[in-house]
């Protein structure tokens, strides 16, 4: 958590921060944080709460690589066929290109702040939301609106249950594709 909070400690510092709406949609509420348009497009921050367990359908960025930061709760991530359990305090790096998902374990859903290099993805949400689209009715025109973002559509959300158990995924998968940083 040090990590992050010196991380937004310096941004405010530097004045770049300003306010920025919440947009409601797929069962999340998204909020800016810092955008690509503050960090000449370096990086955007945005943070997320789900409401209750689930996540995305299985996706690419093809132009960015994503870190994830859990602020609450559990979250199981597959990131290039590798799955892991992070916990509240940990994070997940996925390189640009890798396909990936997760899924928020939590009953009572979970927060996450999440960081793109390059920064751009950060609109994708509130264009979504804009045009009141739903998944999974809504995807042909959700992924037309993914392309513009440079993100694809690969597979379905994860499952309700893994085949894995979550402990032991934490104490064997640590591969750089999904590396966990406490």
């Amino acid at each position: 958590m040090r990590r992050v909070g010196f991380l937004l400690a310096l941004f405010a510092s530097a004045g770049a921060i300003q306010a920025h709406e919440t947009v409601e949609w797929n069962h999340t509420t998204y909020r800016v944080v810092l955008s690509s348009e503050e960090t000449g497009e370096a990086i955007s921050i945005f943070w997320s709460q789900t409401q209750a367990p689930g996540g995305p359908p299985m996706h690419v960025h093809d132009d960015a690589d994503e870190t994830f930061y859990v602020l609450e709760g559990r979250t199981r991530f597959v990131v290039a066929g590798k799955e892991v359990v992070i916990d509240q305090g940990e994070a997940a790096w996925v390189p640009r290109g890798a396909e990936h998902t997760y899924r928020v374990l939590e009953e009572n859903g979970g927060k996450q702040l999440t960081i793109l290099s390059p920064g751009g993805f950060e609109h994708f949400f509130a264009a979504v939301a804009a045009e009141g689209l739903e998944i999974p009715g809504d995807m042909p025109r959700i992924s037309e609106i993914a392309a513009e973002f440079k993100l694809r559509f690969t597979g379905p959300p994860l499952p309700a249950e893994s085949t894995q158990d979550p402990a032991e995924q934490r104490s064997t998968d640590r591969s750089p594709a999904s590396e966990v940083v406490p």
